[in-house]
């Protein structure tokens, strides 16, 4: 009989990778912003906040700085005027898209 593999060892502990994960993308807004971004592939700034209803601006960019720490989000700014701010997906972004679209079709079939 082969052992069940636990989600996590150490519940809500250092140890515990679906605590590290939802550290990183948990919350109201992250994921969104992940979507649109995954979905436009670069995105400025302003259409981030135009976009996703409902945030604010302290909100998103403290998601975007946050995400640009945790290794999520690629931001390049251009020296012009007025100054212009793009936001793309890193490769480790990327990699939890196929997880997200999983989630997206539980949810569809789950939860009415």
């Amino acid at each position: 009989m082969s052992k069940k593999e636990v989600l996590c060892e150490d519940i809500a502990g250092k140890g515990c990778g679906l605590k590290r994960v939802l550290d990183i993308i948990g919350g109201k807004w992250k994921i969104l912003i992940l979507c649109l971004i995954d979905q436009k592939e670069v995105v400025r700034y302003g259409e981030l906040r135009r976009e996703i209803y409902g945030i604010t601006n302290t909100m998103l960019a403290t998601s975007l700085k946050e995400m640009e720490t945790d290794g999520l989000v690629l931001r390049t700014q251009y020296d012009e005027m007025p100054v212009r701010v793009e936001y793309r997906l890193t490769d480790k972004a990327k990699s939890i898209i196929p997880i997200l679209l999983e989630l997206k079709k539980w949810g569809e079939e789950n939860i009415q």
